[in-house]
């Protein structure tokens, strides 16, 4: 029933994505200059610089606090209840978790500000972006506070309520863009509405976790567990995929604003846009059960573990490559009617994206499974498609025409694929010996 809930929530989330995602697509070229919407497209870009401040510390937060939730629950007004050992350790962790956003914060994003502006600063043009780059970079900090604190209670088995959360809260804020984009505000709409999601965010984690936040405050107020040993032995590995992350996702539209122009960056960005929405729909079968796979790991009920991931794997497969197909029949359908489809990339291109994104996919579940094990397995494999695809992506960019652009990201699942499979059937291996 707990699932059914999780999932249900989830599912409400993401159905949100699949209305709001296609009238933001829609309502940006209609409301913004090609000029204007390559801008919108690289501050995202630019932002995605955040993973430096991330480095997978959000998924460590789920992966250790769903570990330890297993021997808790909440009851009565919200409070944590179950073995004085785990909840002290729970607590202990959550201190640890403020403590670690706060210096990451107050050092990463001030250099992704700077270190922004200076790059748009390279290409002038007819458009006052500078003090909506610095309101976007300010609410960008406050995301990535939030996204890591309703990381910590979904592992605390809140998977249900944190996506009812994240709905109303993308309601707010997609409601703010176009609000903002009808009056005229251009790139300012997006810097505001991401601020909206910012104070929505935080205010709905006030409502629903203040109590267990000031019960897990005072229970490590006197006494610590010491997390970093266990923490630091997996952050490094992870501040490698993660890095990686950003070479093999977010450095597109940067370059191709730099290579080929802001109109063909703006394409860039809404095509990737498309694409990363679809991701994040059909993502909802695993995000659903992430909590619920770290818990059963710390139980070590093997079974039932592989048999909820393969199934949800089946799931989430299918809802992207049926994505994949509606958009293109809509493409043929619709490309001489509807001057959308000119804002976008061709079809070569979109195939080239959909493919890669499917197979994207696959890896991206797989490494699911394999986190809730608190390991990163899979940070060799990262590290080296994050520096193949960055190298190839700036030859072909700079010396090939556009048609070229995701040559190097799709090449790199030649090699990527087979090994992540090999590591899945190793760990799976693994647990068999565990048994014995």
């Amino acid at each position: 029933m707990k699932i059914n809930r999780d999932l249900t929530n989830t599912m409400i989330n993401s159905l949100w994505r699949v209305i709001s995602g296609p009238v933001m697509l829609l309502a940006i070229p209609i409301f913004l200059t090609p000029v204007e919407q390559g801008y919108w497209y690289t501050f995202s870009g630019l932002a995605a610089l955040s993973i430096f401040a991330d480095l997978g510390f959000t998924t460590i937060v789920l992966q250790f606090s769903a570990h330890e939730f297993a021997h808790l629950k909440f009851g009565e007004k919200n409070i944590l209840i179950g073995e004085d050992k785990h909840l002290w350790k729970l607590s202990s962790f959550f201190r640890f978790t403020i403590f670690w956003l706060r210096r990451v914060i107050c050092i990463v994003f001030p250099l992704i500000m700077i270190g922004g502006y200076i790059f748009l600063s390279l290409k002038p043009a007819d458009i006052h972006w500078q003090i909506a780059w610095i309101l976007y970079s300010v609410a960008s900090a406050g995301a990535f506070f939030n996204s890591a604190i309703m990381s910590f209670f979904e592992g605390c088995n809140s998977v249900g309520v944190l996506q009812s959360v994240r709905f109303r809260v993308a309601v707010c804020s997609t409601l703010t863009s176009l609000f903002g984009l009808a009056m005229g505000w251009n790139i300012y709409a997006l810097s505001l509405s991401l601020l909206v999601n910012v104070l929505v965010g935080m205010a709905y984690i006030i409502c629903y976790f203040s109590q267990p936040i000031r019960q897990m405050w005072k229970k490590s107020s006197i006494d610590c567990y010491d997390w970093w040993p266990e923490f630091s032995s997996l952050i490094w590995r992870y501040a490698v995929s993660w890095c990686s992350g950003y070479f093999i996702f977010q450095l597109f539209t940067p370059l191709a604003f730099h290579f080929h122009g802001v109109e063909f960056s703006g394409k860039i960005g809404i095509s990737i846009a498309m694409w990363t929405a679809g991701f994040s729909i059909s993502n909802t079968w695993i995000t659903a059960i992430m909590p619920k796979m770290n818990m059963l790991v710390s139980e070590r009920k093997w079974d039932e573990l592989d048999t909820l991931f393969q199934r949800n794997l089946i799931r989430t497969l299918c809802t992207m490559f049926l994505g994949g197909i509606f958009y293109f029949l809509l493409y043929y359908s619709l490309v001489d009617s509807v001057s959308f489809f000119h804002r976008v990339l061709d079809p070569f291109n979109m195939f080239v994206l959909f493919i890669s994104w499917m197979l994207q996919m696959w890896v991206n579940s797989i490494a699911s499974y394999l986190r809730a094990h608190k390991k990163e397995p899979l940070m060799q494999i990262s590290f080296i498609s994050g520096v193949w695809v960055a190298i190839t992506t700036v030859i072909f960019a700079k010396f090939f025409s556009e048609e070229y652009m995701f040559m190097g990201f799709l090449s790199q699942f030649i090699f990527s694929v087979p090994t992540v499979y090999r590591i899945y059937q190793n760990q799976k291996k693994e647990h068999k010996r565990y048994d014995f």
